[in-house]
């Protein structure tokens, strides 16, 4: 029932969509867009649907429990709906639980569900998020609309609620599917009028209709002015129109807004550091009625500055054959004969260099240190906006020299995206037009600043420095300060320290990493010790998984005593390899690693299976060519199926229940043929045989049942002690009128059998 309560629930969640996307599939058409003409021109909205496909949902444990779906919205959106779909299969063990979802604009949303704490100087991004109660119905659907979101790629992260401590077998147990699928509904305008700098554009709101405008900022644009010249409404001169720029970004809506009404005229709206190199979303509306016209002329006002950039004036200074030492830097730009009072920042040209997957680093060109001055910032341009940037995390360190930061300087940068930020002489809050930048601030007393932003923005970031001296200006005027920076774009911080693990994810084709912490260690990076285990604890559960194994020795040596050589090699190789796998599955200190990790864990799990199928087959006396044959056919049918799943339930049941069907057949059959119980003593049926059934049944409970993330260093350590007790008390006696260790003794005599023989044809020929 679980499996196609499923799969009903899947295709519900599939068809929804398409029965909404028939009835959407027709273009909405609105009244025009008035010119200065007056005539009338159609503008169309039109509707798209984009969906993926659905993903089963985790609880969650680490950042790599959530499922991660990446859309792109298109330009010129003016509507985004969300459709949110939640089922779940129908079997017993479906309970009602809450899915949560994220949302964010450029990058994976980062999330907290276990209220961890982050590194030191971290800078944690809001998302947005909502929350479905999936109860007694079978699915759950929820929408969430953004109206004039900005046009780029939107994650959506989805979890279940944080997961239990028990370690569940994989397969043993069933487990109920709750499957998710979000789907992403555009209304995106076919037309939009493009708004050019100092060109009047007229335009006309009617029957409460919007006019859609957009206007492209070039690079080093200082400010940007919108106005909103000649309105009219019905011959009056008052201006009921509403001006929104810019557009929204979830869960913050840094879109500018102004009512014109009661504004004096010309209705204005002064826009600083505007983002740069794109196209910027401009809305008018009418705040009358329907039936009241309302024209006017939307003017753009565009003010850039020059800048000055410091790799170029050095190479244009200098011959090829010239040699200049550039860690220098360049002369001051407002005191220098070459460059003018227009000149509003410094550029350093910055190199990329793309070292691995997600790992990045940024270096100032042909230099060690930039140089920051008083009377203009220093900017560095950060390219992130490949698309494939978004998924580590941004880390920037700045130093200052010691001997150049006085006692009443300070260095003010601000990390900002889309564009810089350039009024240091005015504000110190680091806020472009629509962003809110990452403040820092190096003076004598602190010499170095760090900055990490996870999961950072698609966009190009930029680095502004300036030198300020808040208590008298006039002592910076002549001042500079070489400051050296460290920038990195990492899939994890420092890989996640020792107690975790930088794991790289993949969503279609989106990568972004993640850290698994161990050791009661947890948080984003691995660094929140609440939980976390002393190394006193860490070496005592090491010591308890490793030489809990040495109880392999009694079935060892009970096995070699009775001739089964086979077996002892099994039980041998099996001890070996558990000891140090579980050395080198520790974390932080007490760890030991002989081989990679990945063939350690294969060789254990491979070796336990073994043991106790030569184990049963040992108990079921069978022929020995046949009980060797079943020996080496079933550790290569297990060796299969741990390559294919080493973690299912079933690879390990699956041998051990063919090998008791195989036991019990060869002890019934004995029953018959003898018509008596098999084995006939009830000694070993009372002091092996029933020992050795419960220690065996302990050991599966207690690793079925009992093992959780706590006390895993406990009960797993037990479960090697039992598992191993019960073998040594399951293996059968020696063969009727075979002496200890005759194995030894068989070897000689067999070569003599063979000798005579080889003797005895060479004399009758």
């Amino acid at each position: 029932a679980g499996p196609a309560g499923t799969m009903g629930a899947r295709s519900r969640a599939v068809a929804g969509p398409f029965l909404l996307l028939l009835l959407l599939l027709a273009y909405t058409r609105v009244p025009p867009l008035g010119g200065g003409s007056g005539h009338e021109a159609d503008v169309w909205l039109v509707s798209e649907l984009f969906s993926q496909t659905p993903q089963q949902l985790s609880f969650y444990s680490w950042y790599g429990s959530a499922r991660l779906f990446r859309f792109r919205v298109p330009p010129a959106t003016v509507l985004l709906r969300w459709l949110l779909q939640v089922s779940r299969g129908s079997g017993p063990l479906c309970s009602d639980v809450e899915i949560t979802v994220h949302f964010r604009y450029g990058a994976p949303p980062v999330i907290n569900p276990l209220n961890t704490s982050f590194p030191d100087n971290t800078s944690v991004p809001p998302s947005f998020q909502v929350r479905m109660l999936l109860s007694a119905m079978l699915q759950s659907n929820a929408s969430v609309n953004v109206s004039h979101p900005a046009s780029g790629d939107w994650f959506v992260a989805a979890h279940l609620p944080p997961s239990p401590e028990k370690i569940q077998v994989k397969g043993f147990v069933p487990s109920c599917a709750y499957i998710f699928q979000p789907d992403m509904l555009v209304l995106r305008a076919a037309e939009i009028s493009v708004l050019e700098p100092d060109m009047p554009l007229p335009q006309t709101l009617f029957l409460s209709r919007s006019s859609y405008l957009k206007v492209f900022v070039p690079e080093f644009t200082q400010e940007l002015l919108l106005e909103l010249q000649d309105c009219a409404s019905n011959g009056s001169q008052a201006c009921p129109v509403r001006l929104a720029v810019g557009s929204v970004t979830l869960p913050s809506d840094f879109r500018r807004v102004l009512s014109c009404t009661g504004h004096p005229l010309p209705c204005r709206l002064l826009l600083h550091s505007p983002p740069w190199d794109r196209w910027l979303q401009v809305t008018a509306e009418s705040l009358v009625g329907p039936h009241v016209m309302v024209a006017f002329n939307a003017v753009a006002t565009l003010t850039a500055c020059r800048p000055w950039t410091v790799s170029t004036q050095h190479h244009l200074q200098g011959s090829p054959n010239q040699s200049h030492n550039v860690s220098n830097g360049p002369q001051d730009p407002n005191h220098s004969g070459g460059a003018s009072d227009s000149c509003c920042l410094m550029s350093y040209p910055v190199l990329r260099e793309d070292m691995d997957v997600v790992s990045v680093r940024f270096r100032p060109l042909d230099r060690v240190s930039v140089v920051v001055w008083p009377d203009v910032p220093s900017v560095l341009q950060l390219y992130l906006n490949t698309g494939m940037d978004s998924g580590g995390s941004l880390t920037i360190s700045l130093r200052a020299n010691k001997t150049m930061v006085k006692n009443s300087t300070l260095v003010v940068a601000c990390v900002n995206a889309a564009s810089p930020f350039l009024s240091f002489n005015t504000s110190h809050n680091c806020t472009t037009a629509f962003f809110q930048g990452h403040p820092l601030t190096l003076s004598a007393t602190s010499r170095q600043a760090n900055l990490i932003v996870p999961f950072p923005e698609t966009e190009n970031w930029y680095l502004s420095l300036q030198l300020m001296c808040p208590k008298n200006p006039k002592e910076c005027e002549q001042d500079k300060v070489h400051v050296e920076m460290t920038l990195y774009l990492v899939p994890c911080v420092n890989d996640c320290g020792p107690y975790g693990q930088c794991l790289l994810l993949r969503r279609h084709g989106y990568l972004y990493a993640g850290c698994s912490c161990k050791a009661g260690w947890r948080g984003w990076s691995c660094t929140d010790n609440s939980t976390a285990q002393t190394a006193t604890q860490q070496t005592v559960a090491a010591l308890l998984l490793t030489l809990s194994n040495l109880v392999f020795l009694a079935p060892i040596t009970v096995s070699v005593q009775r001739a089964f050589l086979v077996e002892a090699f099994a039980y041998t190789y099996t001890m070996f390899f558990s000891t140090f796998y579980h050395a080198c599955d520790q974390p932080g200190e007490a760890v030991l690693c002989i081989l990679n990790y990945d063939t350690l864990q294969y060789c254990d799990f491979l070796g336990s299976v073994v043991s106790i199928w030569v184990t049963i087959l040992c108990m079921a006396r069978l022929k020995p060519v046949l009980k060797y044959v079943l020996f080496l056919l079933g550790t290569l049918v297990i060796a299969m199926s741990l390559q294919l799943d080493r973690r299912g339930a079933w690879n390990m049941m699956g041998p051990c229940l063919f090998a008791l069907v195989v036991m019990v057949s060869m002890w019934v059959y004995r029953c018959g043929r003898r018509c008596h119980c098999y084995p006939t003593s009830w000694q070993r049926w009372a002091f092996y045989l029933l020992p050795g059934i419960s220690m065996a049944t302990v050991a599966v409970a207690i690793y079925t049942f009992m093992m959780t993330s706590d006390n895993y260093y406990y009960t797993h350590s037990l479960w090697h002690v039992l598992v191993a007790g019960s073998v040594a008390f399951l293996l059968p006696p020696c063969e009727e009128h075979t002496e200890p260790w005759a194995c030894v003794q068989r070897l000689p005599c067999h070569y003599q059998i063979c000798r005579n023989d080889r003797e005895e044809l060479y004399a009758v020929t």
